[in-house]
């Protein structure tokens, strides 16, 4: 049997139609801790509710978990397109700093006419252009977290200085979609840069995955499918200029963990279920899905799953106790959390700011 070549990650959504109860949210991200996950995801969309099924803010909503919870990294869905580049970087630079350096963000964009009526602001979009200005959101949100330096907050009580000047910076940014001067209004956040999420389901999405991406969620019912598509959008990221290791590739899963448990000794491989306009659906018991985690990571196929619960309470208390449990006692995944934030998690360093890197080139 091949020996897997890195760390096991493993993310679960916590979404819930028409719940409106923080205890609600803080119950499920509390579980997923227990079981050491690497971080939650919490959907949201401008696409308008059906019929008894609101929806809260998901940024909002976690930044309310944060402090219930200690280590797990929490990641909302953000859309892009109807959304200020500016806000975008100021509410998650919150996020990461109520959570202490846990934050991250999925990005997103809004496709439809529906979407675009609510707003308001700009007829609907082709996908390609869309996803090229959400492209451009991740790369000047990046450049906003940078344009503090890590020690440009001085508090100086003695002469009235609260930050170092020299230590700011504008950005300056002149994008085809927009343009931002700079600098934040908010210090930069604990990780430096919040984790980048982009859900790469979709070929339309694999260059701003390759570009701006830390993590990346992919649509695959085989390990050799999905890694097809994770060298790809490796192969990618390096004509990018980064490192193939930059991108943390994680397989999007639905889980229906209702059916019986068993150890599957000899029975045939566990299959995924191909779902039109979904992720791939596992349905079987928590031992099934252990054995389809360990050979698509035996395979090197991905670095991890991202498991999206067909019946979030259920779904997750099997998946944690059951599948999570199998996979620490087999020693694939972690039982302790090594480090405080996500980007620890995801074995990911703290990015200098660019301008603090500039400045000092040229002293």
């Amino acid at each position: 049997m091949a020996v897997p070549t890195g760390t096991l990650h493993l993310a679960a959504a916590i979404d819930g139609d028409g719940q409106y109860q923080a205890p609600y949210y803080v119950e499920l991200a509390r579980l997923a801790e227990d079981g050491m996950l690497d971080f939650i995801t919490l959907d949201d969309t401008f696409g308008p509710p059906g019929p008894g099924r609101g929806r809260l803010d998901a940024l909002a909503v976690l930044a309310r978990v944060a402090p219930a919870t200690g280590r797990i990294g929490l990641v909302p869905t953000v859309t892009t397109t109807h959304t200020e580049p500016f806000h975008v970087s100021s509410a998650v630079a919150t996020l990461d700093w109520v959570s202490r350096g846990r934050a991250g963000w999925r990005v997103e964009v809004s496709a439809t006419e529906a979407e675009a009526r609510l707003v308001g602001r700009r007829p609907a979009a082709p996908a390609g252009e869309l996803w090229a200005e959400a492209g451009e959101v991740a790369d000047v949100v990046a450049r906003l977290w940078d344009s503090w330096e890590d020690d440009a907050e001085i508090r100086d009580t003695a002469t009235g200085r609260f930050i170092d000047r020299d230590k700011l910076h504008y950005v300056d940014f002149e994008g085809a979609h927009f343009s931002v001067r700079g600098p934040a209004i908010v210090p930069r956040p604990p990780q430096g840069r919040p984790v980048v999420a982009v859900a790469a389901t979709d070929p339309v999405t694999w260059q701003t995955a390759a570009r701006h991406a830390d993590v990346v969620y992919l649509r695959a019912t085989s390990p050799e499918e999905a890694g097809r598509i994770r060298d790809e959008l490796k192969r990618r990221a390096v004509a990018h200029g980064r490192e193939p290791g930059a991108l943390t590739v994680l397989a999007a899963v639905a889980v229906d963990l209702a059916d019986g448990e068993g150890a599957p000794g000899n029975a045939p491989p566990v299959a995924l279920a191909d779902t039109p306009g979904g992720p791939p659906l596992y349905r079987g018991g928590p031992a099934g899905l252990a054995e389809l985690i360990t050979g698509w990571h035996t395979a090197d196929a991905v670095d991890g799953f991202h498991i999206t619960p067909v019946a979030p309470r259920h779904d997750l208390e099997r998946f944690v106790n059951g599948t999570v449990a199998l996979l620490q006692h087999r020693g694939l995944f972690r039982t302790f959390y090594p480090g405080a934030t996500l980007r620890d998690h995801l074995g990911l360093s703290r990015p200098a700011s660019r301008y603090a890197l500039e400045r000092e080139a040229t002293r």
